[in-house]
């Protein structure tokens, strides 16, 4: 009888695991795994992005670089510019906007400016303000 009742229980208790999973797998994947759905670049287009630093924080070009790369983006300079600004601002240079606002969702707070400039081999320009955090993690293993 101990022994029906302990088989009764497990078979139970695996039912319900069995049900819960499939619950799961069926809701939403942001709410299974919340943070997974970061804004990224579009996976079919390469967006060449310069990064420059306006402020005295020393290596926060190269940590927005580490971020941008990790979300897609294609950093093919990095460095430092005057004059300091508070936000930071994301210069569309080849004239697509969604391409930019996916930088500033990245780079939050920040704002797009469109500042086409068809000379540059760029489609972006970042200009990191005093108001940018690099994310509080390590980006590397």
């Amino acid at each position: 009888m101990v022994a029906v009742t302990l088989l009764l229980i497990v078979v139970l208790g695996a039912a319900t695991w069995v049900l819960h999973a499939r619950q799961v797998v069926r809701s939403p994947l942001s709410s299974v795994l919340p943070g997974l759905l970061v804004p990224r670049a579009p996976s079919d287009v390469r967006i060449r992005v310069q990064v420059l630093n306006t402020t005295r924080t020393r290596g926060l070009a190269r940590r927005a670089t580490r971020l941008l790369r990790d979300r897609g983006f294609d950093v093919v300079e990095l460095g430092t510019t005057t004059p300091t600004l508070d936000t930071t601002l994301v210069l569309d240079r080849s004239g697509h906007p969604a391409w930019a606002s996916a930088v500033v969702s990245v780079l939050q707070p920040a704002r797009a400016v469109a500042r086409p400039d068809s000379s540059r081999y760029l489609d972006i320009t970042v200009l990191l303000g005093r108001t940018w955090r690099a994310p509080p993690h390590p980006l590397d293993p």
